[in-house]
């Protein structure tokens, strides 16, 4: 296949009809490609780079690459040119903190290729020149649906529009969701890209739908496996727990937008964060049940998974910890405690899971033998006897039913949802077959029910573990119990006038009834679910009856695991055929794993619409594979509405795109290459108070500001760049935002504020700046999406000594603040509510002041260090004079140069020494040397 840009063919892995269509799309123009997931967009994404890279003599950057992108983009580039034997081909270079050096990375830009830069060093490498926007070839932007108008990789994209209209740009994602939600989201993304195409690739595509649904298409077995009765109850329990927590977040935060707030939300992923989205603007206003239900709701959407992901034992030690950790300490008020572990279903998901793993019964005799004996149930997931069924049907194909032989490798490959299941999986399939055997059998007598696969090894070893741990943790919560009991018997209640005397809080109330596991947890004095340890005796009797025999332990396991830690040592002795690969998904990556391990049969233990697809277009991308798939999920369960629900939202986004797109007006602020201008887009885009969209006044020199390039991590920079205002990145010592010869600012967000007071930093950064200059800033910046507010200020009766006694409980912002200003009484401190309302004002700042000098500002706080350097002084005197209080690293050497010993630095006054390291520093140092001498008086 040839390219536009390219004489020679090129050869390419693009063997379905929609993957070529794409390609010759995107060769012939820019556009935003939108691609279901699991149609293989990183294989398009690396025949895209291929046909550049064989072409040579491009410089391609890639945006926005996560690591695992970038270790994937280069080995595919490389055997892509080794089967092409290009041999101006050169692979990928990736550019990340490694390369430090300017002049590295200068040559490397000069020498053209293709790179792969992190937006931070491809931000500042394009303001200062160091790669030119006028000669790269063309970007490749990843995850397009993370691009909004103040992200770093929209900057990026504007800068290089800006000074390359020709170049190419085309911009890739699999994530649908975020460009249907909201008001045209579609044609704000692609104004924050500067695209005027979007091509959309659903499943139900035409192209797509002809590609998987061919003659070489899947064999498919969907297995719906039951749940047991006692797993149906604590999901629906759970639900009920998840559906009053939302109904009690509606009733709390009236006045929100809450029509995404419902049972069938709440089963997708990122509900959490639609939750705190929508309640982080009032976050500090609202009540503090209100956060801890939000902390809940995440709590038991977990418990729904659970559930279902891990065995019986297991899930109610999870349980024990959710418990522990949601519970109040002794004394407190029922306040303090989760609000779902009041209702009636949590007891049920407690006692259910309990009565998975054991039950008990009543012992005969008087009160005092009247204990419950426990025996162990150790419910098994029902998945795994289908499991093994499964496989055992894969073993008599293959012996009765030999299949013809095709390129694929035989391999039976078990895909999961994350490395906990894998382990677990893979420990069953290792003791399904070992037997625990307690009593003797008679020799003659066959029970046909040892052949079968059980897991009851792998659980009485988990549940004897779960014994110890459940032992050990009683010790240690009977330790805090004597510990803060013995705290509130001592307290004073200052409204009482004596002491408080409380029970423990986890003391349970007789619970009458039989001898069930349902007589096991009771509830505490305020109603809540007290937390259950079992009794010695019924640990005793318990451990008696899963203790391992001397039969059992001599048993063989029937399946041995390779580890692959010697892999070196040990590879090629397996046949493929024989092995087992359990493998969890992993999006993209899960391509190379077909590809690697050529499977002729996969077991999908839980559902993955994406991998289904990856295996669509693995099957159909092969004539000579034969692949079955064994589709395994839980009918009725949380697990199937989440899949059917995330291939119902992807359908939907799609389809709202379509709609979208078919109506989109036509940009028409063009250049006269027929390109939108990035300066109008974005600031029409981002800023509604310029009227008509218009730009500002252009003047003969555009303002200048000079930023330290930590600062490129906030959307600051791009906003000022926005604005016309030239962005010089530099590393500074003092200050964050240099605006002029004698303006300099310090920005600080709300939680960066908090953490400089408590380190002392910002007190160090105040001194230092007006060390430099003559107007020093403090800029407190909010979140646009957050709001924040000061509590009411207290009465200190203005004097500096009660400010410092406020100031001593490290809690009080407010006074903090007051002695920053007293110590630094013309410091100016300026309060801004967004980064959009930061522009304004530094536009502001600048009018009628001098442009900054980048390289005085570099200067700033290295000149004098540097002159100190250059100059022999005696080192003893020196570290004799770091030692006394006030003396820091950064003004010893203005004491240095402007003195000439230490006596004459213990004979000054407060005023001699304010000039050289600043107003408290200088009292400290006179104190330490003046202080003997008044005691002496």
């Amino acid at each position: 296949m040839s390219t536009s840009s390219s004489p020679q063919p090129v050869k390419l892995s693009l063997p379905l009809i929609y993957q070529q269509k794409l390609f010759e799309e995107l060769r012939k123009e820019d556009e935003l490609v939108i691609l279901a997931r699991g149609l293989g967009l990183m294989r398009l994404v690396t025949n895209l780079l291929h046909s550049y890279d064989a072409a040579g003599n491009n410089l391609i950057v890639i945006v926005n690459a996560e690591d695992r992108e970038n270790a994937w983009i280069g080995e595919a580039l490389a055997e892509h040119a080794a089967i092409s034997m290009s041999p101006k081909a050169r692979g990928l270079t990736v550019v990340n903190t490694d390369f430090t050096s300017v002049g590295t990375r200068e040559k490397m830009y000069a020498a053209s290729g293709i790179f792969s830069i992190t937006s931070r060093i491809l931000v500042v490498d394009l303001l200062t020149g160091l790669l030119n926007p006028e000669t790269i070839t063309g970007l490749i932007v990843l995850h397009a649906d993370k691009i909004v108008a103040t992200s770093l990789e929209a900057f990026i994209l504007r800068i290089y529009r800006q000074k390359n209209k020709v170049g190419f740009l085309k911009a890739f994602s699999d994530n649908p969701d975020p460009f249907a939600t909201g008001f045209s989201p579609l044609a704000t993304m692609m104004r924050n890209m500067f695209l005027r195409k979007a091509s959309l690739w659903p499943r139900f595509h035409m192209h797509v739908a002809q590609s998987l649904e061919g003659k070489k298409k899947a064999e498919v077995i969907e297995l719906e496996v039951p749940m047991t009765d006692a797993m149906k109850q604590i999901q629906t329990a759970i639900m009920e727990c998840v559906e009053v927590s939302i109904h009690e977040l509606k009733k709390g935060n009236a006045g929100l937008e809450m029509d995404d707030w419902n049972l069938d939300s709440a089963l997708l992923k990122n509900f959490d964060s639609i939750v705190r989205r929508q309640l982080e603007p009032n976050w500090h206003r609202v009540s503090w049940k209100t956060k801890q239900i939000v902390g809940d709701l995440t709590v038991l959407r977990g418990m729904l998974q659970s559930v279902l992901a891990l065995d019986a034992v297991s899930f109610l030690q999870r349980l024990d910890e959710i418990h522990a950790a949601h519970s109040p300490a002794p004394g407190t008020t029922r306040q303090t405690q989760s609000p779902w572990l009041f209702l009636d279903a949590a007891h049920t998901i407690f006692d259910t899971a309990k009565r998975r793993v054991y039950t008990g019964k009543q012992k005969a005799g008087g009160d005092d033998a009247n204990i419950d004996a426990l025996r162990p149930v150790l419910e098994e997931q029902p998945k795994w006897a289908l499991l093994a069924d499964v496989l055992q049907e894969i073993d008599r194909d293959l012996y009765f039913e030999p299949a013809v032989r095709d390129d694929s490798n035989g391999t039976i490959l078990i895909m999961c949802s994350d490395t906990n299941t894998c382990r677990q999986l893979r420990i069953y399939l290792e003791t399904m077959y070992v037997k625990p055997r307690t009593e003797k059998r008679v020799e003659d007598f066959h029970d046909p029910d040892e052949d079968k696969p059980s897991a009851a090894f792998m659980m009485r070893r988990k549940l004897r573990n779960y014994l110890k741990w459940k032992r050990e943790f009683a010790r240690v919560s009977a330790t805090l119990v004597q510990e803060n009991q013995k705290a509130l018997n001592g307290a004073v209640d200052p409204r009482l006038g004596h002491a408080k005397s409380r029970a423990p809080a986890n003391k349970r109330r007789r619970v009458r009834g039989g001898g069930g596991v349902g007589a096991m947890t009771g509830r505490l004095d305020n109603g809540s679910i007290a937390q259950y340890f079992e009794k010695p005796g019924e640990v005793a009797d318990l451990m008696a009856e899963i203790q391992i025999t001397e039969e059992e332990a001599k048993q063989k396991e029937d399946i041995e695991t390779d580890p692959l830690e010697n892999m070196d040592d040990y590879y090629q002795l397996y046949e493929m055929q024989d092995l087992v690969v359990i493998h969890a998904y992993e999006g993209d990556q899960d391509e190379h794993v077909l590809e690697e391990i050529k499977p002729k049969y996969i077991i999908m233990y839980e559902p993955d619409a994406a991998f289904i697809r990856r295996v669509e277009v693995y099957r159909s991308s092969h004539n000579d594979r034969n692949v079955r798939v064994y589709f395994l999920y839980y009918g009725g369960s949380v697990e199937e509405q989440r899949y059917l629900s995330m291939v119902r939202r992807e359908k939907d986004a799609f389809t709202k795109l379509i709609k979208e797109r078919a109506s989109m007006a036509v940009v028409m602020t063009v250049d006269a290459h027929g390109i939108e201008d990035p300066q109008e887009a974005f600031l029409r885009t981002i800023n509604t108070r310029i009227a008509g969209g218009g730009k500002l006044a252009a003047t003969a020199q555009p303002p200048r500001v000079v930023v330290d390039v930590r600062e490129f991590r906030s959307s600051l920079p791009s906003l000022l760049h926005g604005r016309n205002i030239v962005i010089v990145p530099c590393m500074l010592t003092v200050g964050d935002y240099i605006l002029s010869p004698d303006i300099c600012v310090e920005r600080k967000s709300v939680s960066d504020l908090i953490g400089s007071f408590k380190d002392g930093r910002l007190y160090t950064q105040a001194e230092t700046m007006f060390q430099y200059y003559k107007h020093p800033m403090l800029l407190i910046e909010f979140d646009q999406n957050k709001s924040f507010t000061l509590e009411p200020f207290a009465d200190y009766s203005g004097s500096a000594a009660s400010l410092g006694a406020a100031n001593a409980g490290g809690s009080d912002l407010q006074s903090k603040i007051v002695l920053l200003t007293l110590a630094f009484p013309k410091l100016r401190i300026i309060w801004s509510s967004s980064p959009y309302e930061t522009a304004e004002i530094f536009e502001r700042l600048k009018k009628n002041e001098h442009e900054p000098d980048p390289l005085a500002a570099v200067r700033a706080g290295l000149d004098k260090d540097a002159v100190a350097e250059e100059q022999a002084f005696n080192t003893e005197p020196q570290e004799m004079l770091a030692a006394v209080p006030g003396v820091t690293p950064k003004n010893i050497m203005n004491i240095t140069l402007e003195t000439e010993n230490i006596k004459e630095v213990a004979n000054m006054e407060v005023t001699d020494l304010q000039p050289m390291v600043g107003v408290e520093a200088a009292r400290q140092i006179h104190g330490f040397f003046t202080r003997d001498l008044l005691e002496d008086e």
